[in-house]
């Protein structure tokens, strides 16, 4: 075979034409890079710039593609590991909201339910209060009143409770002197909350304490008509039978002469 033509890894063969006529003769050559004989590398496999006939050189090269390929790889890697991250981080983020939203659900039912019943804890009430919750009514009002209490219901407005205007509704104002500061002192109608939010204020009435009584006004020396103890003896003018009122005098009534 001569330079320029290529034969596959086993070796090329060909038929060689000729113009005397003769036989065509057929060249083998063997370009295996172990010997099969001994299963050493043949030295002129070995002394080849690449090695093996056709393959890519080993070298420097080489050594910066693998390189390049391992950093490729190193960077898809920490890629992919921060989209995990990232998408566990949303899916627990996803995960606490709906069991947050199914918990307030499910508060809101209980709490709508409960705020049902209210009118009828109130008649309960009542009835305990005039001695009408006798007997068997008895039993079934306690069991109802701590089933509720165990759904989370919590009753609450008693006298003597500070006053809070989120939780009580004022009725009535007054003035004590027996408080220090803003206290109900009556409930009208108890209130009620449920996990910490009001199903329905307490109507209270409120007492504050009263202020600084001012000191009467001290008697003027030698009497006079602005004494505190002249005004409390003086009697108040009385009507006489003609319906009008006495004069300054306190005699009758004063008629002018035509």
């Amino acid at each position: 075979m001569t330079s320029g033509q290529s034969g596959d890894w086993w070796g090329a063969g060909r038929s060689d034409s000729r113009d005397d006529g003769e036989e065509p003769r057929v060249v083998v050559r063997d370009r295996r890079r172990i010997d099969p004989e001994s299963g050493e590398v043949r030295p002129e496999a070995a002394a080849a710039p690449g090695g093996v006939a056709g393959s890519a050189p080993v070298g420097a090269p080489a050594q910066e593609a693998d390189g390049e390929l391992v950093a490729s790889l190193q960077q898809q890697i920490t890629e992919r590991t921060a989209d995990l991250q990232r998408l566990k981080a949303e899916f627990d983020n996803y995960r606490r909201r709906v069991e947050r939203d199914r918990q307030q659900i499910g508060e809101q039912a209980t709490a709508k339910l409960l705020a049902s019943l209210l009118s009828t804890l109130d008649d309960l009430g009542r009835a305990r209060d005039h001695g009408d919750l006798e007997g068997p009514f008895k039993a079934i009002a306690e069991a109802l009143e701590a089933t509720l209490e165990a759904a989370g219901l919590e009753r609450y407005g008693s006298p003597g409770d500070e006053f809070d205007p989120s939780v009580h509704e004022a009725l009535m104002h007054s003035y004590r002197a027996d408080v220090t500061g803003p206290t109900c002192v009556d409930v009208f109608r108890a209130g009620y909350l449920h996990a910490g939010r009001v199903l329905r204020p307490a109507q209270v009435s409120v007492a504050e304490p009263t202020g600084e009584v001012a000191a009467p006004a001290e008697a003027e020396p030698g009497g006079g008509p602005g004494r505190p103890d002249e005004q409390a003896e003086r009697p108040s003018p009385v009507p006489d039978d003609t319906g009008s009122i006495p004069g300054p005098d306190n005699g009758g009534p004063t008629v002018s002469a035509d």
